[in-house]
């Protein structure tokens, strides 16, 4: 399965395993509790994955990879105790907690949170003295004689025996105990993801047209190449920050993270080309309505890989803006949320801002503690503060005291931002239009207009504007898209039935 339905999976697990009866014991109990086990090439999110359905759950994460380790920090450091049995006294050696199930507890302690995912990653790969401790913490869900918290589900991840020449087969016995996922790249959830992530977009051009680039793993004669989508996302930020520096990204430096040669050179020459499109069709002034009749005739002629490149070059362009949307929106709601408290709150005007500041301040505090807030969520919770700051600096300079004068005056800042939202809302409705003029001008009503519909579908941030925001050209070009599919089913399904 690709890696968004093992992700979904896994969630089902989570929701499964900690569900609870009428007398708060686990439904599945924990002897049932299947490990889950995800096997897959290296760099396809295996990992990632996991911080994800964390903070998506609201569960504590342990995570370690596993090779790290030695046997005295997985099973516990030994020392002799005293023991009496009929009536003597014995020493027999006993072990110290293992450091995985102490951090569990730590994580429990620090963050409040009972309920987690202990991720070893890397299991299949253990020394040969580990071996037999990750199989009976497999089979037995203990490290030497501690035992995983309840409400704890186990999941490790391994690499396939091709891709790494340490990897131990497990045996039956093991894998009977064990819930079992094999997962396979799928370039077409990850071109979701990276919309999502706003990866690169020359990198989301060049792998749609270069598909079998995506994820391309070889063993020659010169040892491994590899090319992951671990690498064209690290790659993807790298390019990012080289761009705001002026600095050039090149063969020398894709090839830092595409180790393919053949991979990084294609790349680094698509690249330049990109660049080249990138100023002869100035997609900003496009996007703003300047639409010049030379560069729609330009474009209509030019070789499919340009086209497709001056496509995507609109699409990340749109799509930065719908982001930036969703983003204002969400932040409006977090700000709007906290001053609905204002009511609740005591004190003068000042007090009762600075209350809310502190209690949003703390509720981001614990969320980075308990490492449930994303980059993008904890840089919200940064703006959201920021604005309340502002606001108490204003309220302040005004001399206002009064709760219901210095009410009124939040609600004027506040609809300073709310209208600051309105604007960037019509303005990205504005360039939607003019993306559409454009595509309209240079290709009518084409394979390349089909194209560009099917990425605005696929984009989570752009569907989610077109909630709100009615563009009829997108509502017409969308559903003669659906139709055509349905006619092309049924052609399929009649072929089928006469042969």
């Amino acid at each position: 399965m690709n890696i968004k339905r093992a992700k979904q999976e896994i969630k089902n697990t989570i929701q499964a395993y900690l569900l609870k009866d009428e007398f708060g014991r686990y439904v599945i109990p924990s002897i049932r509790q299947r490990p889950v086990l995800l096997i897959g090439a290296p760099g396809i999110g295996k990992t990632q994955i996991m911080e994800q359905i964390a903070r998506e759950c609201g569960v504590g994460l342990v995570s370690y990879t596993i090779t790290h380790h030695t046997r005295q920090s997985a099973v516990g450091l030994p020392f002799i105790a005293k023991k009496e049995y009929g009536g003597r006294e014995y020493s027999v050696t006993e072990y110290t907690m293992s450091e995985i199930v102490a951090s569990i507890y730590n994580k429990i302690e620090e963050t409040g949170l009972e309920e987690g995912i202990l991720f070893i990653d890397e299991i299949n790969c253990v020394s040969e003295t580990l071996a037999p401790t990750m199989l009976q913490f497999l089979q037995c869900k203990t490290f030497g004689n501690h035992k995983i918290p309840d409400g704890w589900l186990i999941a490790a991840a391994g690499n396939p025996p091709e891709y790494n020449k340490s990897v131990r087969e497990f045996d039956i016995v093991t894998l009977d105990r064990l819930k079992l996922i094999q997962v396979e790249p799928d370039f077409a959830v990850w071109k979701e993801y990276a919309l999502q992530e706003a990866i690169h977009p020359a990198i989301i051009s060049y792998l749609s047209v270069k598909e079998a680039n995506f994820c391309r793993i070889e063993t020659t004669v010169d040892g491994k190449l590899f090319a992951t989508p671990r690498g064209w996302e690290d790659l993807s930020r790298l390019m990012e920050v080289y761009e705001e520096l002026k600095l050039p990204v090149d063969r020398e430096v894709i090839i830092q993270y595409i180790q393919f040669p053949a991979i990084a050179k294609d790349f680094a020459n698509y690249l330049e080309l990109y660049y080249k499109y990138e100023n002869d069709y100035q997609v900003d002034a496009i996007l703003r309505g300047e639409i010049r009749e030379e560069l729609c005739e330009k474009v209509s002629r030019a070789p499919f890989d340009e086209k497709l490149s001056v496509i995507s070059l609109l699409l990340t362009r749109l799509g930065t803006a719908f982001r930036n949307v969703w983003e204002e929106e969400l932040r409006l709601e977090l700000l709007m949320k906290r001053l609905k408290s204002y009511g609740e709150q005591e004190g003068d005007g000042p007090a009762r801002m600075a209350a809310i500041l502190t209690a949003l301040t703390a509720e981001r505090e614990g969320k980075k503690r308990a490492e449930l807030l994303s980059r993008q969520e904890d840089r919200r919770y940064l703006q959201v503060m920021g604005e309340l700051e502002n606001f108490c600096r204003e309220i302040r300079e005004r001399d206002l005291e009064d709760p219901e004068e210095t009410w009124e005056a939040v609600k004027e800042m506040f609809a300073g931002i709310r209208e600051s939202y309105e604007g960037s809302w019509e303005e990205a409705g504005e360039m939607l239009e003019h993306g559409f003029d454009f595509m309209e001008a240079a290709f009518g009503d084409s394979q390349e207009m089909v194209i560009f519909v099917t990425n605005l579908n696929t984009s989570g941030y752009c569907v989610h504007f077109l909630q709100e925001y009615e563009c009829e050209r997108y509502y017409q070009y969308n559903k003669k898209l659906l139709f055509e599919d349905r006619e092309g089913e049924l052609k399929e399904r009649i072929s089928a039935y006469l042969e």
